[in-house]
């Protein structure tokens, strides 16, 4: 729980609609931030503070160390093309001083030709992949955030990018671990291109060739 007082400038926000993306306390912090970046249908339901972002849409903020920051929304999927759960976007963020190294944050989303058509807008320095083929049972076997593998074909389409895995553990319908995600990309021969975070310690990330 964060701190009394604490304000965040920005919350970008994949979808509001599942209690395991956004449950009670984290509607809580939502009040604490300037703005929440959303779909266009979760800002309809929030209000307030909430701005929806269509898929190439763009909105700017300023920041306190980058200038100011573009944030545009991109295309995602949860889970598959007649299953989906729902609409959820995808950022890409780009400093002023820097719009040729953006930084990717999936969001709840499979790998698809919508994710995959990035390629034609950005040049991405570093993904944040959503992963853990999180499934439930209204889905059947269908997952609907991105397998291992479906990251590595991330990887391979994006070379150079380093990748950040994020939602692959401490909920019960991820279906992969941290395991599963470097053994891909270990036979893929891309394991250095993995980033792992740790919870609560900054960490620089700087970008290869792949």
């Amino acid at each position: 729980m964060p701190a009394e007082g604490v304000q965040f400038d920005v919350v970008l926000l994949s979808h509001d609609h599942h209690a395991d993306n956004l449950d009670r306390t984290g509607r809580e912090v939502l009040a604490k931030a300037k703005r929440v970046f959303t779909t266009k249908a979760g800002a309809e339901r929030l209000g307030g503070n909430a701005v929806g972002l269509a898929p190439w849409e763009s909105a700017v903020v300023a920041s306190p160390t980058e200038g100011v920051v573009k944030i545009t929304g991109t295309p995602a999927r949860h889970g598959p093309a007649n299953l989906d759960r729902g609409p959820v976007t995808g950022f890409v963020l780009q400093s002023e001083e820097n719009e040729e190294a953006a930084l990717y944050i999936s969001g709840d989303t499979v790998w698809y030709e919508g994710v995959a058509e990035i390629k034609n807008h950005f040049r991405i320095a570093c993904g944040v992949l959503f992963m853990g083929a999180a499934r439930v049972p209204e889905v059947g076997p269908s997952h609907l955030t991105m397998s291992a593998q479906e990251a590595v074909q991330f990887a391979t389409l994006f070379p150079g990018t380093a990748i950040i895995p994020l939602h692959y553990e401490g909920w019960c319908h991820f279906s992969e671990s941290r395991q599963e995600i470097e053994d891909a990309f270990k036979v893929a021969k891309m394991d250095g291109r993995l980033r792992w975070m740790q919870a609560g310690e900054p960490t620089e990330i700087e970008a290869r060739n792949g």
